[in-house]
């Protein structure tokens, strides 16, 4: 039922046969999902788009809490044909605009609570179908998922055909859609369960957002693909997943779980059942690898990825988790540090941009083929941006990055998209948004400010101003006002002076 489509086969393949036995077992309240009951559920909704009139490469946009529903119509895009379109929740009305009037999705779901601001929205992106999901399992997907007879024959897709599309921002201001395939999926979880040694034994806790990579493409993908079940945490709670962890045999987490874990009670006794601890998203700091394994004896492994390739890089199972490190390539990816100017690949233990190639890497930017000719050689070599070397022994070491990007308790924050907001404030002259350390959210986001001439001006007043029109991870925690900004001879911002400047703010 299945077979003809290339991801869909891949979900399945593990769990036929296993109908009966648990997937999700749903915290809090302990209520279990089986294999049969998901993807029955899940070929429900994969009807209900067909009947919406969704035709295999159109879009489904989704701005709802994370639920085992949304799962389920993740899996009903596959089967169905379509790209599946997550959006972080945090997005406020103004940006989800923008994701709907380029993306064009022919069916939104959102959370009933933001359908009167969405709507007008969704209808004037030309959206045929606008369905709820709310946090509670309760909404109009749901209604129409129940109308619907299981047994959906998968319809065809190839490896190249497009599964989904993930939104990430860009250095203009402008956010970027990467086109992800079939292959790109299937492959990068195959390739992942295998590495990290997943099986149907295996009980994942699952406290990750279900919008972006790491908790969709990576957790989830996994858990399906070994048939090993998982603890389904509807967002993240250190003392829920201290008390899990008997039960469970593997965590998947950003670096803020393991900062926030370590000071929970108990930690050192409830991790003995557990054989893994994986870490991305963001830099893990060589401090908390080396305290999370005094305290518990288990060393983390830290992987790399990207929206753009899923992951590309992970520290071994077997062998030395090295402290400060990416690891090696996966399997099936290559990588390179080349010169940014030349292209060249540099000599080991030198820094430069890395660039990786692989099934796993996107096919390039929804609607931006400029875009994607900058950062997607010819040749299959995805340009990173990402500073790194390469040690003598074959370790990835990602040292900087050259976008600016800004990585705040695991999500991405690129400073051009805020700065634009506050250029635009009365009293404003020019601002520049940077990152410093902050020992819970790995960085702070940032604003340096320096005012016109005439008055005054409050930071918390200009904070609440941009507040409104921005996601609360990507709000400045701390505005700071200077007469002018550092720049070199050509004029250029030097934002490194400011991160050294302010390094020690929330430190």
């Amino acid at each position: 039922m299945y077979d003809q489509n290339h991801l869909a086969r891949s979900l399945r393949r593990a769990s036929i046969g296993k109908d009966q036995e648990t997937f999700l077992r749903i915290h809090p309240g302990g209520r279990l999902i089986s294999y049969g009951d998901f993807f029955a559920n899940a070929e429900k909704i994969a009807a209900a788009l067909v009947a919406a009139g969704v035709k295999p490469g159109d879009r489904v946009a989704v701005q709802a809490a994370k639920t085992v529903t949304m799962l389920e119509l993740y899996v009903g895009c596959v089967l169905a044909g379509a790209v599946f379109l997550p959006l972080n929740t945090a997005y406020t009305a103004s940006e989800v605009s923008y994701f709907l009037a380029d993306a064009t999705p022919s069916v939104f779901v959102a959370d009933p609570a933001k359908l009167d601001s969405l709507t007008p929205i969704a209808n004037s992106a030309g959206t045929n179908t606008i369905w709820t999901l709310a946090a509670d399992e309760t909404g109009s997907l749901v209604d129409q998922r129940d109308r619907m007879p299981a047994g959906f024959r998968a319809i065809a897709r190839i490896a190249e055909d497009l599964a989904a599309i993930l939104y990430t921002s860009g250095t203009t201001g402008r956010s970027k859609g990467a086109m992800l395939s079939h292959r790109a999926l299937a492959s990068n979880s195959e390739t992942l369960r295998d590495y990290w040694r997943f099986t149907g034994d295996d009980v994942l806790i699952h406290a990750l957002p279900i919008f972006h990579t790491h908790g969709l493409f990576v957790a989830t993908n996994i858990t399906l693909m070994a048939g090993a079940s998982a603890i389904f945490m509807a967002s993240f709670d250190a003392g829920a997943i201290r008390d899990a962890m008997p039960g469970a045999t593997a965590l998947m987490g950003v670096p803020t779980y393991y900062v926030r874990l370590l000071d929970t009670e108990g930690l050192a006794k409830a991790a003995r059942n557990m054989r893994l601890f994986v870490s991305g998203s963001a830099p893990l700091l060589a401090e908390t690898h080396a305290n999370w394994r005094q305290l518990t004896g288990h060393a983390i492994l830290e992987r790399y990825g990207m929206t753009e390739t899923n992951m590309n890089t992970s520290n071994p199972y077997d062998g030395e988790r090295r402290a400060g490190t990416v690891g090696f390539p996966l399997p099936g990816v290559e990588v390179k540090v080349t010169d940014p100017d030349s292209g060249k690949t540099l000599p080991t233990g030198d820094i430069g941009i890395l660039e990786v190639r692989g099934d796993n890497v996107f096919s390039g930017y929804w609607q931006m083929p400029e875009k994607t000719a900058e950062e997607l050689r010819a040749n299959g070599f995805f340009i990173t941006g990402d500073l790194a070397k390469i040690d003598a022994d074959g370790y990835v070491h990602i040292v900087g990055r050259s976008k600016d990007l800004v990585i705040t308790g695991g999500y991405n924050v690129y400073p051009k998209e805020i700065e634009l907001l506050l250029d635009d404030l009365p009293g404003v002259s020019e601002s520049a948004v940077i990152g410093v350390p902050h020992p819970d959210l790995g960085e702070a986001v940032v604003g340096v400010v320096v005012p016109t001439t005439t008055g005054e001006l409050d930071p918390e007043c200009l904070i609440a101003a941009v507040a409104p029109k921005l996601a609360r991870f990507k709000q400045p925690k701390r505005l700071i006002m200077l007469t002018e900004l550092p720049r070199n001879t050509m004029g250029k911002v030097q934002k490194n002076i400011l991160r050294e400047r302010f390094a020690n703010l929330f430190t």
